[in-house]
C-alpha cells in the first residue's frame, strides 16, 4: 500500500518539479505574488518598484551586445549583400503597412463604440502638472537622424540606443563579409562573443519571475481599482481591440503562413508573460532572437527584423494612439471630422518613426500629435496618465507578438526559414532549454557556414 501511494506520488512529484522549473510558469507565479502583495500590502507594493527597474537595466546592459552579435555575424556570413538589403526593404514596407492598418483600426473602433462620449470634461479642469515632462520631448526628423548617428563606432556597441547600434552592426556586417578570408578570425571571433552574450541572457532572464513579482505589485499598489473604474471602459474597449487584432489580423498573417498564431503564442508564453507585466518590449528582445533561431529563421532575417520591428513595427502602440486621441476629443466634447483624423494618422505616422527606441515613446508620440493637429489641449493628457501603464501592457503584448510574425513572413518571404521544423516546434510548443542553447547555435553556425562554401 504504502509503496503504491510512493510509485503514484513520484510522477505527481516529479511533474510539479519540472514546472517549477519553467520560466513561464515561475514568471506567472510571480505575477500572482506581486498582485496579491499590490492588493493586502500596498505600502509595501510601492517598495517594490526596484525590482522591475533593475530587470530591465539589467536586460538593457546585453541588448545592444546581442544587436551587435547577430546583425553583424547575420550578414558576415551572406553569399549576397544584396540579401541584407532587400530584407531591410521588405521588412520597412511591411511595418508601414501594419502599422497603417493597426491605426485604422483604432479609429474605427474609437468612432463606432465613443469611449470618451458622456464624460463632458471641462478644459478649465485639467491640470497640466500631471502630463508627464517627457511629453514636451516633441519628435523632430533632425532629431531622428541625429540619433541613428553615435559619436563614435564602438560608442555605439556599449551604448544603449538600439538604431544606433543596429546602424554599426550592419556597417561592420558589410565591412566584414567583403574582407574575406582576411575578416575571418575577427568573424570567428564575434560567432564565439555571441555564445558568450547569450548565456549571459540567459542568467538575466532567470531574474524575470523577480521583475515580474516588484512590477505588478507597484503597478497594483499605486493604481488600484480606483483608476480602473473612471476610466473603466477605455481599458475594456482597448483590450478587446487588442484580442481581435492578435486574433484577426496576426491570426490571418500566420495562416497565411502555413503556421499556427496559438503555438507561436505558446512557443514564445514566457517572452509574452514577461513584455506583459514589466510593460518592457526591451526586456524579451534577446531571448526572443534566441527563440527565432531555434524556430528555424535565417539568422541574417532575425538579426535585421526584430531590432528593426522594435522600433518601427510598434502595432499595439498604433492601435493605442489613435483609439486614445479619439477618447480625448470625445472626452471634451471635439468632434473630428474625418478630414482632420485623416491629417491625425498621417502625423502619427510620421512622429511614431521618429520616437523609435525612446522610452514610452507611444505617449510622446501622442503629445506630438495632440500639439501638432492643434484641436486638442495638450492637458487632456492628464485624463489617461493614471491608466497609460495599464494600457501600456496591451501595447506591449502585440508589439511583441507582432515583431515575431513579422520576422516569420519577412523569413518566408525570402525563403529562409524552415518551415517543417517550425510547424514542429510550434505543434509542441516547447522551445529548447537555454543551458541548451548555446551549443544549438554553435551547431546551427556551421551548418550554414559549411552551406555556404559548398555553394560557393
Amino acid at each position: 500500500m504504502t509503496s503504491t501511494t510512493t510509485a503514484a506520488g513520484r510522477p505527481q512529484q516529479s511533474r510539479l518539479n519540472r514546472l517549477l522549473r519553467e520560466l513561464w510558469f515561475q514568471v506567472l507565479l510571480g505575477a500572482v505574488l506581486g498582485i496579491a502583495v499590490g492588493i493586502l500590502a500596498p505600502g509595501l507594493g510601492k517598495e517594490l518598484k526596484p525590482l522591475n527597474d533593475w530587470f530591465i537595466d539589467l536586460v538593457k546592459m546585453i541588448v545592444v551586445p546581442v544587436v551587435f552579435c547577430v546583425v553583424t555575424t547575420g550578414i558576415a556570413s551572406m553569399d549576397n549583400l544584396r540579401k541584407a538589403g532587400r530584407i531591410g526593404v521588405k521588412a520597412i514596407g511591411y511595418f508601414l503597412v501594419l502599422s497603417l492598418l493597426s491605426m485604422l483600426i483604432g479609429l474605427v473602433v474609437a468612432n463606432i463604440f465613443q469611449p470618451g462620449s458622456g464624460l463632458h470634461v471641462d478644459p478649465a479642469s485639467l491640470n497640466a502638472d500631471d502630463v508627464p515632462d517627457t511629453a514636451t520631448e516633441h519628435a523632430t526628423l533632425t532629431g531622428f537622424v541625429s540619433s541613428l548617428i553615435p559619436r563614435s563606432l564602438l560608442g555605439a556597441i556599449t551604448g544603449d540606443a538600439i538604431l544606433a547600434a543596429l546602424m554599426v552592426s550592419i556597417v561592420f556586417g558589410v565591412a566584414l563579409n567583403m574582407a574575406g578570408e582576411d575578416g575571418a578570425p575577427l568573424n570567428r571571433g564575434i560567432k564565439a562573443l555571441s555564445d558568450v552574450v547569450f548565456r549571459i541572457v540567459g542568467w538575466v532572464m532567470r531574474l524575470a519571475p523577480l521583475g515580474t513579482f516588484g512590477a505588478l505589485a507597484t503597478v497594483v499598489a499605486t493604481y488600484g481599482a480606483e483608476s480602473l473604474k473612471q476610466l473603466g471602459y477605455l481599458i475594456i474597449l482597448f483590450t478587446a481591440t487588442c484580442v481581435v487584432y492578435v486574433l484577426v489580423v496576426l491570426g490571418a498573417i500566420m495562416r497565411a503562413c502555413r503556421l499556427s498564431l496559438f503555438g507561436l503564442m505558446r512557443f514564445l508564453k514566457a517572452e509574452l508573460l514577461v513584455a506583459l507585466s514589466t510593460c518592457s518590449s526591451e526586456a524579451v528582445l534577446p531571448q526572443l532572437v534566441r527563440k527565432l533561431e531555434i524556430l528555424g529563421i535565417g539568422r541574417p532575417v532575425v538579426g535585421i527584423v526584430i531590432p528593426s520591428g522594435f522600433s518601427f513595427n510598434l502595432d499595439g502602440s498604433a492601435v493605442y494612439l489613435t483609439m486614445a486621441s479619439l477618447f480625448l476629443a470625445q472626452a471634451m466634447g471635439i468632434d473630428l471630422s474625418w478630414q482632420q483624423q485623416v491629417v491625425m494618422v498621417g502625423v502619427m505616422m510620421l512622429t511614431s518613426k521618429g520616437t523609435a527606441g525612446i522610452a514610452g515613446g507611444a505617449f510622446i508620440v501622442l503629445a506630438s500629435t495632440v500639439t501638432a493637429v492643434g484641436h486638442i489641449p495638450l492637458a487632456a493628457l492628464s485624463l489617461i496618465v493614471g491608466v497609460d501603464r495599464i494600457l501600456n501592457e496591451g501595447r506591449v503584448f502585440i508589439n511583441v507578438l507582432g515583431n515575431a510574425v513579422a520576422t516569420i513572413v519577412i523569413g518566408k518571404w525570402e525563403n529562409d526559414i524552415d518551415t517543417d521544423r517550425a510547424r514542429e516546434i510550434l505543434k509542441s510548443g516547447e522551445a529548447t532549454p537555454l543551458p541548451a542553447a548555446a551549443p544549438t547555435d554553435e551547431t546551427e553556425a556551421a551548418t550554414s557556414t559549411a552551406k555556404i562554401h559548398a555553394d560557393k
